[in-house]
């Protein structure tokens, strides 16, 4: 990319770059590590036109979330802690990848996207 005169990175990381999630402190760690890279590498390689992006999708639709479709209580769950009330598709975190990759994204790099419906602002109400 530097002799090319530049390009894009994007890094796919996950809400829990951010979000605490108990009892899967690796995964939270290297996430967290992944978000760090993204910030530090961007202003390494800015100079180079080289963009860097996180895409932190959040509940997917995909096979490692089976489980959770097919569990009522747990979808219903999903549901409320999601502000959109569903899980996103991968389909929708490829349309951020994409952007991200395509020269519509030349003045963006050093950020995280989050593909979560919402779901890494949401706050239960006192």
């Amino acid at each position: 990319m530097k002799t090319s005169g530049g390009g894009s990175i994007v890094n796919i990381s996950s809400i829990h770059e951010d979000v605490p999630f108990p009892s899967y402190t690796p995964y939270a760690a290297a996430k967290g590590g992944l978000r760090m890279l993204m910030r530090n590498a961007a202003l390494e390689l800015a100079s180079f036109g080289i963009r860097v992006n996180n895409i932190a999708p959040g509940a997917i639709a995909t096979p490692i979330n089976a489980a959770t479709l097919a569990d009522p209580e747990k979808a219903q769950r999903l549901q409320e802690i999601v502000p959109l009330q569903r899980m996103g598709t991968p389909e929708e975190v490829a349309e951020v990848a994409l952007f991200l990759a395509s020269d519509r994204s030349s003045y963006v790099t050093g950020s995280t996207y989050f593909v979560d419906g919402g779901m890494v602002r949401y706050a239960e109400p006192l």
